[in-house]
């Protein structure tokens, strides 16, 4: 079993995860929210406009049905230096988060988390699937299917109207 894997799954309802803490999350218990999958970093130069962004997109539109999943990681020049709990920590103090901060996971690699295997193989990026940097956004509609990726230079004040789009919302 290499790289080239492929992956089953055809909605990122299929998935269980792991919580900050460790306890595994069903994914499936979102079925029907417009989910903004993100891979965040503390201690990278597009943190705090990405953080306070995803916090005011959560605030003005939870209640429509839109989640955020964080999923820190710390492949990019060592960014999420701490454990997933110091993560957690760090969005919900500094930033408000009140969405998902998840266990800390490889999104590139032999070591790719099964979600990222997945949300990749949906939605590749220019030239290659890798993921190029922190805040690599994917943006899944209520069935779970990708609707869209991001890259880390778009901010997600610059998706809004693609989310607004996906919740229904005018």
């Amino acid at each position: 079993m290499g790289g080239s894997q492929s992956v089953q799954q055809k909605s990122i309802h299929e998935f269980t995860v792991k919580d900050s803490r460790g306890q595994d999350v069903d994914l499936g218990i979102y079925k029907g929210k417009v989910l903004l999958v993100v891979n965040v970093a503390s201690k990278c130069g597009l943190t705090d406009s990405n953080y306070t962004q995803l916090t005011e997109l959560y605030s003005k539109y939870k209640e429509q049905g839109l989640e955020i999943f964080a999923f820190p990681c710390n492949q990019f020049l060592k960014q999420e230096p701490g454990t997933s709990q110091d993560a957690q920590e760090f969005a919900c103090t500094r930033y408000k988060a009140e969405y998902p901060i998840f266990q800390k996971v490889h999104v590139n690699g032999p070591k790719t988390a099964p979600v990222y295997k997945f949300l990749k193989a949906s939605k590749g990026g220019l030239c290659t699937p890798r993921i190029k940097w922190n805040f690599t956004k994917f943006l899944i509609d209520g069935e779970g299917c990708v609707i869209s990726r991001y890259g880390p230079s778009t901010s997600p004040k610059a998706i809004e109207a693609r989310i607004k789009q996906a919740l229904g919302v005018e």
